[in-house]
């Protein structure tokens, strides 16, 4: 994956709090339920914490019961890419920001149509931008 946005480690960690770099550039994750958007219902777009890139839309968010905020897809095919992550144990597709690399969480097949995808996506990755 190349980055669009390109930043010194010590721009990252002036650009975002301490919990944002942790997610976004450490691949961390936080506890479930904790999140700030995990169940917000406002209309908008969910933007990259990271480098404001939009990810998401508030039209493809359902509520999973995880306790972090999910989606059934990305606002296009080119907004996020996704690897294998094997960490932990676990075999999971991790899914990161297409235009800054920033881990964003981990998508799953357990998903709601139309898609069958669930975008399981932490909530200091995210900013929302209202629409209403």
């Amino acid at each position: 994956m190349e980055s669009k946005t390109q930043l010194t480690e010590e721009e990252w960690r002036a650009r975002l709090t301490p919990e944002q770099y942790e997610v976004l550039r450490r691949k961390g994750t936080e506890r479930a339920f904790t999140g700030a958007l995990w169940n917000e219902h406002a209309d908008g777009i969910y933007r990259c914490a990271g480098c404001s890139a939009e990810l998401f839309r508030s039209d493809t968010k359902f509520d999973s019961g995880s306790g972090w905020p999910s989606f059934f897809e990305p606002t296009t095919l080119d907004s996020v890419v996704t690897e294998v992550d094997t960490s932990y144990g676990m075999t999971r597709t991790e899914v990161m920001c297409a235009t800054c690399g920033g881990h964003l969480g981990h998508v799953f097949d357990d998903g709601p149509a139309p898609t069958g995808l669930r975008y399981c996506i932490n909530s200091c990755a995210l900013d929302l931008e209202r629409t209403t």
